[in-house]
C-alpha cells in the first residue's frame, strides 16, 4: 500500500517515466511489430536494434543529414529491459511514448535517464555527452555561466527533472553558437571568417537547415560591408532560424494578400507586426531572410517557390535527391552521347506508346469521319442516324476490318506527329517560364499550345487526308458498284505533294486552338487541382483524369473547324457539290445543312480525343517502366517521386502506417543533435580510461 502511493506521489512530481503505464497493444501496433520482428527459437517475437529502425525509418528515406545508423540511438530508449532485444510490450510502450504532445523532448530526457528515476544526474549527463560527441567538434564548456544556471557550479552539482532538461535544451543551441563564435573570434574583433561561420552552422544546426541555406551560408558576409560574418550577423540568422515556423506564417500570408503572390521585405516586416504581437522581427533579420531566399531572384519581391528553400528544412537541390536515390554509374552518364540516346528511347517509346492510344480509339475516329463526311439532309438519303447507328452499320457491311479502314498510315504518322508536338510545347513553354518561379503567363501558355499546334500540321495534314479518304471508301463502294479499292500508297501518288495539303489551312484551324485549349488546361489541372510540384509526381489516374478533361473542351469547341477539312479533304462524290476553298465550304454548309452541322460528329471526338491521351499516356508509363532508359529522366523522377512520397508520409502525423515513428523519431532526433551532430554514431569511441554506462553498453 504504502509502495503504490509512494509510486503515485512519484509519477505526479516527475511524470510516467518514473513508473510506466503498461499500454494494451491494439491490432495495428501488434501488426506493425510483427512486420519487421524476427523469432527466436522458442517461437517468441522480439526486436533488435535493427529490426527497430527499420520499422520506424523506411529503407527508403533519405539519409543525407541524419544517418540511418544514428535512428539506432532510440532503440535505447525502446530497450527497457537493457537486453539488447524488445518484446511487443516494450514495442507498445514505445509507440505510446511518440503519440504524446511533448514525445520528443521525452524522448530526449529518457535517453539520459535509462533507469526511469524522472531525475538526471550530471555526471551520467556527461558521460553520456562525451561518448557520443565527435572528437573533431567545436569544443563546448560545461562549466560555462550558463550551464550552471541549469546544474549548478562545481561544487553545487544537481540533478535535472523532466522540466528543467527540456529547458536546458531548448536554449542549447543558442550557448553553443556563442561559445563557438568566441573560439574562432580569437582577437576578439567581434567577427568571423566566413569558412568559421559555415563550419559552426554545420555543427550546430546541419539537422534542421536546407540543402540550399547550408551551401550558401557562405554569401552571408554579403549583406554587410567587409568580407567577415560578425556576431549580429551570426545571432540575427539564428534567431530566423528557430522562428522559422512563424516565418513561414508571416510570409504564407503575406503572399496571400498580394496580387501577385510575391512579396518584398516591406510587405514582410508589416505583416510579421500584424500577425506577431511581439516576436517582431529585427531589420537584419529580414535581410539574412530575403538574402537567401532571394539568391536567384535579385528584384526583391519573392514567390512561395523561393522562400520554400529556405523554409523547408528537408528541400533538397533535384539533382541531388536524384544522385542520392540513384547508382553512381547512372549519376556519372550524363555526356552529350547520353542525352542523344536519352532523347531516341523517349521518342521510341512515345512512338509505340501514340500509336496503341491511336489504335486503340481508332473506330471512333472513323464513326467521327463518317458523321462529319454525310451531307444529305433528307430522310431517305441519310445513311447513318447517328454515331452509333454508323457504328453499326460499318460492321454489318464491312465487317470488323471496316472499322479499322486507313489505320496504317495513322500509325505511321502519329509518332512525328505527337513528337513534334509536345516538343514545340515545351520549346516555348521554357522560353516563357520564369527559372526562379517556375511560373509562366497565361498568355504564353497559350501561345505555347499555339505553336505546337501550328508545328504539327506539317505531318498532320498529309496524314490525316490519306486517312479519311481511306475510311469513307467503305461507304462509297457500298453505294456505288465497281468503284474500286485504293491503298494508301495510290492515294499519295494521285493527290501529288500540293494535294497532300489540300484543307491546310482548315487543318491549321483547328490544330492552333486545340492545342492552345489543351496544354494549358492540362498543365493547369496538374499543377492547380492536382497539385504537381517539382518534388511531387502525379500517378497515372491523376494524369489519365487531368489529360482526358482537359481534351474535353479542346476537341468539341474545335469541331467545326474539323468538320470543314474533313469536307475539303474527301473526294467529292457524283452530284455533290465540290467546295473551292475554306470560306465557299463554310458558307455551303452552312446554307444546306444549318448551324448543327458544323458539330457533327462532336461527341465522337470527345471520346475519342480523352481515351487517346489516356491510352497513350498509360502505354508510354508502362513501357517507361518496363525498358527504362538507366539514368533517365523518368527513372529520375520516379525515384524523385518516391523520395517526395516517403517524405510526405513522414510529416503527415497519423496517415499510414508509418507516419506517426518517423516523423516523431525524425523529431526527437533533431532535438538530440542539437547535443552533438555525430550522436548515435556507432563508430564513436569513448575518451580513453571511460567506462560506458550500462545502457550505451547494451548490456
Amino acid at each position: 500500500m504504502a509502495t503504490a502511493v509512494k509510486d503515485r506521489l512519484k509519477d505526479s512530481l516527475v511524470g510516467t517515466t518514473a513508473s510506466e503505464v503498461e499500454p494494451e497493444p491494439s491490432a495495428q501496433t501488434e501488426a506493425n511489430f510483427e512486420k519487421y520482428a524476427r523469432k527466436d527459437d522458442s517461437g517468441e517475437s522480439y526486436m533488435t536494434e535493427e529490426e527497430f529502425v527499420s520499422a520506424i525509418v523506411p529503407r527508403d528515406e533519405t539519409f543525407h543529414k541524419i544517418k540511418r545508423e544514428q535512428y539506432g540511438i532510440l532503440f535505447r530508449v525502446a530497450d527497457r529491459r537493457k537486453t539488447g532485444r524488445i518484446n511487443l510490450q516494450d514495442w507498445a510502450i514505445f509507440e505510446n511514448l511518440l503519440s504524446k504532445p511533448d514525445a520528443e523532448y521525452e524522448i530526449a530526457f529518457r535517453l539520459f535517464d535509462p533507469d526511469g528515476t524522472g531525475r538526471i544526474k550530471y555526471d551520467d549527463f556527461l558521460k553520456t555527452y562525451n561518448l557520443n560527441r565527435g572528437k573533431d567538434s567545436i569544443p563546448f564548456d560545461w562549466n560555462c555561466e550558463w550551464a550552471t544556471l541549469y546544474i549548478g557550479d562545481k561544487r553545487k552539482r544537481h540533478d535535472m527533472t523532466y522540466p528543467q532538461f527540456s529547458q536546458m535544451l531548448r536554449g542549447l543551441q543558442g550557448e553553443k553558437v556563442r561559445q563557438a563564435f568566441q573560439h574562432f573570434d580569437k582577437s576578439k574583433s567581434g567577427s568571423i571568417e566566413p569558412e568559421e561561420f559555415q563550419r559552426i552552422i554545420l555543427e550546430t544546426a546541419k539537422h534542421k537547415l536546407s540543402d540550399h541555406l547550408l551551401e550558401n551560408l557562405h554569401t552571408l558576409c554579403n549583406i554587410s560591408t567587409g568580407s567577415k560574418i560578425s556576431y549580429a550577423n551570426v545571432r540575427a540568422f539564428q534567431n530566423v532560424v528557430r522562428e522559422i515556423d512563424l516565418v513561414d506564417l508571416i510570409v504564407r500570408s503575406a503572399a496571400e494578400k498580394s496580387v501577385d503572390g510575391k512579396i518584398t521585405r516591406t510587405d514582410f516586416l508589416n505583416e510579421a507586426a500584424r500577425i506577431a504581437r511581439f516576436s517582431l522581427f529585427t531589420p537584419m533579420e529580414a535581410d539574412i531572410l530575403f538574402h537567401f531566399a532571394g539568391l536567384d531572384e535579385p528584384s526583391g519581391r519573392l514567390s512561395l517557390d523561393n522562400f520554400v528553400k529556405v523554409l523547408d528544412a528537408s528541400w533538397q537541390a533535384p539533382i541531388k535527391v536524384i544522385g542520392e536515390l540513384t547508382s553512381k554509374a547512372a549519376a556519372t552518364t550524363k555526356g552529350a552521347l547520353h542525352r542523344v540516346l536519352e532523347s531516341a528511347h523517349h521518342f521510341g517509346l512515345g512512338s509505340i506508346a501514340g500509336a496503341y492510344g491511336a489504335f486503340m480509339v481508332y473506330p471512333i475516329d472513323l464513326v467521327k469521319t463518317r458523321m462529319q463526311n454525310q451531307r444529305s439532309q433528307r430522310v431517305g438519303d441519310v445513311l447513318y442516324k447517328n454515331s452509333l447507328d454508323c457504328a453499326k452499320k460499318v460492321m454489318r457491311n464491312e465487317g470488323f476490318r471496316g472499322l479499322y479502314s486507313g489505320v496504317l498510315p495513322q500509325l505511321i504518322g502519329v509518332a512525328p506527329e505527337k513528337a513534334i508536338k509536345l516538343t514545340v510545347n515545351d520549346l516555348v513553354r521554357g522560353k516563357f517560364t520564369d527559372p526562379a518561379s517556375g511560373n509562366i503567363w497565361w498568355a504564353h501558355e497559350i501561345l505555347a499550345g499555339g505553336s505546337a499546334g501550328a508545328c504539327q500540321v506539317i505531318f498532320t495534314n498529309p496524314l490525316e487526308i490519306v486517312k479519311i479518304r481511306l475510311q469513307v471508301q467503305g461507304e462509297v463502294a457500298k453505294k456505288v458498284d465497281g468503284v474500286p479499292r485504293r491503298s494508301a500508297l495510290w492515294i499519295v501518288r494521285n493527290l501529288g505533294l500540293m494535294g497532300l495539303y489540300r484543307g491546310a489551312t482548315a487543318c491549321l484551324l483547328r490544330d492552333v486552338p486545340f492545342s492552345a485549349i489543351y496544354f494549358p488546361t492540362y498543365n493547369h489541372l496538374k499543377k492547380d487541382y492536382f497539385g504537381e510540384t517539382p518534388q511531387k509526381s502525379l500517378g497515372v489516374l491523376q494524369l489519365l483524369t487531368a489529360g482526358a478533361i482537359a481534351g474535353m473542351p479542346a476537341a468539341y469547341l474545335t469541331t467545326p473547324f474539323d468538320v470543314i477539312k474533313t469536307r475539303l479533304q474527301v473526294e467529292a462524290r457524283k452530284g455533290e457539290t465540290k467546295y473551292l476553298n475554306l470560306r465557299h465550304c463554310a458558307a455551303t454548309v452552312f446554307r444546306e445543312e444549318g448551324f448543327k452541322a458544323f458539330f457533327k460528329g462532336g461527341p465522337a471526338r470527345i471520346l475519342r480525343s480523352s481515351p487517346q491521351f489516356g491510352f497513350t499516356l498509360a502505354a508510354y508509363e508502362v513501357l517507361n517502366n518496363l525498358l527504362p532508359m538507366p539514368g533517365g529522366e523518368a527513372a529520375n523522377r520516379k525515384v524523385a517521386a518516391a523520395a517526395t512520397k516517403i517524405k510526405d508520409m513522414g510529416t503527415s502525423i497519423g496517415k499510414g502506417e508509418t507516419g506517426l515513428p518517423l516523423n516523431r523519431s525524425r523529431n526527437a532526433m533533431r532535438l538530440i543533435l542539437d547535443l552533438d551532430e555525430d550522436f548515435g554514431r556507432p563508430t564513436m569511441q569513448p575518451p580513453k580510461g571511460w567506462k560506458p554506462p550500462a545502457v550505451l553498453a547494451g548490456v
